[in-house]
């Protein structure tokens, strides 16, 4: 059994620093993207139809909401990683202490 270094749970730290950076810009960028395409097909629908804006507005409203809900998910994740990452209660387990 290898012994877990300062060096070790410092790279955890790190690592899970970096991950925790990406899954945020990820579910930030997937946020923006779908918001552009509800907003262009809104659009487009007016557009064809323009009778039915009032219906289309609470449609892509509430498509919007669920397409929010997303990141907000994330950053509850992202939060545990930091706040209560488990890899490092499995390496301190490990350490004995």
């Amino acid at each position: 059994m290898t012994e877990v270094t300062p060096q070790m749970i410092t790279e955890l730290y790190s690592s899970t620093a970096i991950t925790v950076g990406i899954m945020l810009a990820a579910a930030g960028f997937g946020s923006a993207v779908g918001w552009a395409l509800i907003c262009a097909k809104y659009l487009e629908g007016i557009a064809r139809q323009p009778e039915m804006r009032p219906q289309l507005m609470v449609q892509m409203l509430f498509s919007g909401g669920l397409v929010e809900a997303f990141p907000m998910i994330v950053l509850g994740m992202a939060m545990w990683f930091v706040f209560a990452n488990p890899f490092i209660g499995a390496v301190k387990s490990a350490i004995g202490g």
